[in-house]
């Protein structure tokens, strides 16, 4: 009989027994940030993420950054709170920001605004043609559309960007292909 013996380090190891006792639904409770996900976590209303001081913080007479202030209403996006992420969003310094126009139009889209939400996408697509987390996002705002030649346009243009391995890419893709799928 024949034994393995694998080296494994300590954050390895904990890593490896939490992915499997998730698995079992166990730790179903475990936030992102502790399995290492580099999410901004979200607030309390009224209140916004400091990167800085890694906490939150009262938002009136916060001094955060742009990109601190589009990642929290980015958060605040995928936890379905988009009005509150639109309302952080404008409080950034440069409203024609890439990122701030991006995530602007993706809250407005699933507000379920699309034709508005597109137009930010292609405000911010001017600014930075090579930004390809908005090509994805504005696909899918083609694809709900039923504009999939459109899509297939941002598709082909991310391709460009980052290949076919980049996650913007196989998230257009799949979405391309779900209302094909029924």
């Amino acid at each position: 009989m024949m034994s393995v013996r694998l080296k494994v380090g300590r954050a390895t190891l904990a890593g490896l027994l939490c992915a499997a006792v998730l698995g079992t639904g166990l730790l179903a409770p475990v936030s992102a940030r502790a399995m290492g996900d580099d999410t901004t976590p979200t607030c309390k209303p009224g209140e916004v993420y400091d990167k800085k001081a890694k906490q939150c913080v009262k938002q009136s007479g916060a001094n955060l950054s742009d990109d601190n202030i589009a990642d929290y209403a980015y958060s605040l996006a995928k936890a379905e709170r988009y009005q509150e992420a639109l309302d952080i969003l404008g409080t950034a310094r440069n409203q024609d920001s890439p990122v701030v126009l991006n995530y602007r139009g993706y809250a407005t889209r699933k507000l379920g605004r699309i034709d508005e939400g597109i137009g930010y996408y292609l405000k911010s697509v001017a600014a930075d043609p090579s930004y390809p987390k908005v090509r994805e996002y504005l696909g899918e705002a083609y694809v709900l559309k039923g504009r999939v030649d459109l899509a297939r346009e941002q598709l082909a243009a991310i391709r460009n960007i980052c290949g076919t391995g980049c996650e913007e890419y196989r998230d257009l893709e799949e979405a391309i292909a779900a209302p094909a799928r029924g």
